[in-house]
């Protein structure tokens, strides 16, 4: 696979940042002054920013099913053969299921050290339930729906028709059949092989121009998403759950920060400060997009051109890592169980939280790499030890901040699970990063 150009068109970390930077404090300026019901601010937000914002995302995701499937295939072949395969699969499934447990364990910790459950009344959070009742009813029936982590799972992996899978975003199943043609692809004679993967590196390098025409709208897609989220947000629900909302994100920060920063160290070989100042672009998107897809044809461009980690490993372990590897989500479910289990006064013993931890990292592999995408599954989560699913709903109004933020150690753990294989297959070095 060919690998994106170098030394050109860099990602505009900066602007994307001030982008993000400008939406914010536009977004909370309007909604001080004016208020979340202000006519004209409804209407702007509805008819100018949430269109802008929507036209950048769906630009990123035009490109996601042939991006998945192209660098997967090609990445596959890249390896040569099925031991190779093998080793880095083990390797990349190794370090997602570690590093997402470490992160639903830190969640935990976080909830029984501070206990953030008792700063809610029980009165205010009845009242919160019942005005976010209707949309919580909606996450649970689509739980209930077979978006959930069991048996099925496996079986609906393998895909009727990957064609249906690929239009249906199925993720799971277009990356099990871009595997298997992957392997096909290796075991065939060369001759015929050949034109099929010159086929998917121009694909792949056309998916490549069509990622840098939708990065130079980044700024201002950013910025739109940014201030529809923070104009419509009432301060009133956000007091309300400060503790929550504070817990949360210092739990993600430090994982984000602290237990990543170390896997960069450790594992990686890399001064993490050198590290999150060249993926600060990629943070960025992540924050803004709130979603692990929409932000993958980025985080393979900033693995390529910003730290020189060979196309067939970023293209074998980053596809995977948008949809298996879910850092800050499994985080966030460990959280919002214990939360959710204190302010219902459930009280879940040793065993019940290290199910929950257990749990998080399961159902994170079934989460869509959507806004809002693990929501379903954790009204499962919450059915499962005992906590009555409808206390979702206490959550539903401060969950698109924690998105935002979530999405960013999701992001970022593929990133490094990348350069960790990488390095560990002497496909890498630190010092060519």
């Amino acid at each position: 696979m060919s690998a994106p150009r170098q030394g050109k068109k860099k990602l505009p970390a900066t602007y994307i940042l001030l982008g993000l930077l400008i939406g914010a404090v536009a977004g909370v300026a309007a909604n001080r002054w004016l208020g979340a019901s202000h006519a004209g601010l409804k209407n702007f937000v509805d008819s100018v920013a949430q269109p802008v914002g929507q036209i950048f995302l769906r630009l990123l995701f035009m490109v996601v099913v042939p991006l998945v499937f192209s660098s997967l295939v090609l990445g596959v072949a890249g390896l040569g053969n099925l031991g190779s395969l093998g080793r880095i699969g083990f390797k990349t499934l190794s370090y997602f299921v570690i590093t997402t447990a470490i992160a639903a364990a830190v969640g935990i910790t976080l909830i029984n050290t501070v206990h953030p459950g008792r700063f809610l009344s029980r009165e205010k959070a009845e009242a919160i339930r019942q005005e976010s009742s209707g949309e919580a009813t909606a996450k649970i029936e689509q739980g209930k729906g077979g978006t959930g982590f069991g048996a099925q799972t496996f079986v609906n992996i393998v895909p009727k028709n990957p064609i249906d899978s690929a239009a249906k975003g199925d993720m799971l199943a277009l990356i099990f059949f871009a595997l298997m043609v992957g392997i096909a692809a290796t075991t065939i004679p060369k001759d015929k092989a050949t034109p099929f993967l010159g086929f998917l590196e121009g694909l792949n390098a056309i998916c490549g121009t069509l990622i840098e025409y939708a990065m130079k709208l980044a700024p201002l897609g950013v910025a739109a998403l940014i201030f529809s989220v923070t104009a419509r947000f009432g301060t009133e629900i956000l007091q309300a759950l400060s503790a929550y909302v504070l817990v949360v994100l210092f739990g993600l920060a430090f994982h984000q920060f602290i237990v990543l920063g170390l896997a960069v160290r450790w594992l990686v070989g890399m001064n993490p400060i050198r590290f999150f100042a060249r993926c600060r672009g990629l943070m960025a998107t992540a924050f803004g997009t709130s979603s692990s897809s929409a932000t993958l044809p980025t985080t393979i461009k900033t693995a390529v051109t910003e730290f020189g980690v060979p196309p067939k490993i970023a293209g074998f372990v980053l596809p995977l890592g948008a949809t298996l590897n879910m850092n800050g989500t499994a985080l966030f479910e460990g959280c919002a169980v214990l939360f959710l289990a204190e302010v219902a006064g459930v009280d879940l013993s040793l065993g019940m939280q290290l199910l929950v931890i257990g749990l998080a990292v399961l159902t994170s592999v079934g989460a869509a790499g959507v806004p809002g995408g693990s929501l379903p599954l954790l009204a499962l989560v919450l059915e499962r030890v005992g906590v009555p699913p409808e206390m979702l709903a206490v959550i539903l109004g401060v969950d698109r901040v924690i998105d935002m933020a979530r999405t960013v150690p999701n992001v970022t753990g593929d990133l490094t699970a990348a350069l960790f294989v990488a390095r560990s297959e002497g496909e890498w070095k630190p010092d060519e990063g």
